[in-house]
């Protein structure tokens, strides 16, 4: 691992890349006006351990040169890039595991009993990063209803961060990942039999309900719902306010009348919703329906 040495003035520079202070707050106002996603200036020794080996790959002298390319707007890949290498993903499986008690006990039996009737049911798992909450998900889905797939009942799981996606979409998780979850429904996750080098792969039946798919918050939304349930947990920390309400607003509109959003446990939502969702549990609000 190389360190991060201090050199004249603001400047750093490990194997000759270049980075300065001024780098810094250029990536930060770029990946701004793309995420939304306000990086705080305690960021900047992290901004460089995640892109400094980017920039040696692509023979720049330093920092400023990538910013050049980030901001001629010409490379859309190298935005995606940056964008990847600069979101938190943390996650694992039943994390906050009293949502999915909220979600197995409160909410999932009408949704079942609506789907059996041949409803259209939608749950959306925003933010979904390498797949484990909408796993999740479908394992307590199933638990209660194995042949959902066979009903008009499915999960989608969206995230602006193309690498995750991939892992998500793939199933494939390491052994000691998985134990470490200990959670009752983690059996209802993955097949019985351990792939190479120890690798679990998640279930043909749970992988039938979800569908993954890109989304930035700041690009016009690809989905319209109604939505029965939203999972959107853990994804606003870094965001300024009137990006945060922005987002709640539009989940407030694709979630249908007594629908439920899960939130994650440090997040809140303004007053501006108070006349449409209602704090029913632990971070979980239901919405109004309108008389």
């Amino acid at each position: 691992m190389n360190s991060l040495n201090e050199n004249s003035g603001n400047s750093k520079a490990v194997l000759d890349v270049s980075y300065t202070s001024e780098d810094f707050a250029r990536i930060s106002k770029i990946l701004y006006s793309i995420s939304g996603i306000k990086m705080p200036e305690s960021n900047e020794a992290l901004v460089f351990s995640r892109l400094s080996r980017r920039v040696r790959s692509l023979g720049l002298d330093g920092f400023k040169d990538y910013v050049c390319i980030l901001e001629s707007g010409v490379d859309i890949e190298e935005k995606e890039f940056m964008v990847s290498a600069l979101t938190t993903n943390t996650t694992r499986f039943f994390r906050e595991d009293y949502h999915f008690t909220t979600f197995s006990d409160d909410v999932l039996p009408s949704l079942i009993s609506r789907a059996r009737k041949g409803e259209r049911v939608r749950i959306w798992s925003a933010g979904c990063s390498s797949g484990e909450e909408p796993y999740s998900i479908a394992a307590c889905i199933l638990k209660s209803f194995p042949d959902a797939y066979r009903f008009d009942f499915r999960v989608l799981g969206t995230d602006i961060n193309k690498a995750v996606l991939s892992v998500a979409q793939k199933g494939v998780y390491e052994k000691a990942t998985v134990k470490s979850c200990g959670h009752h429904l983690i059996k209802y996750v993955f097949d019985g039999e351990e792939g190479v080098s120890g690798r679990l792969s998640v279930r043909e039946d749970l992988r039938r309900l979800i569908t993954f798919r890109y989304m930035n918050f700041m690009d016009p939304w690809p989905v319209r719902g109604p939505f029965s349930t939203i999972f959107c947990r853990n994804v606003m920390i870094y965001m300024e306010s009137d990006v945060q309400s922005m987002v709640w607003k539009g989940m407030s509109k694709v979630l249908e009348p007594e629908g439920h959003l899960f939130i994650g446990h440090s997040e809140r939502i303004g007053d501006e919703l108070k006349d449409d969702l209602e704090l029913v549990g632990k971070t979980t609000f239901r919405k109004l329906e309108k008389k």
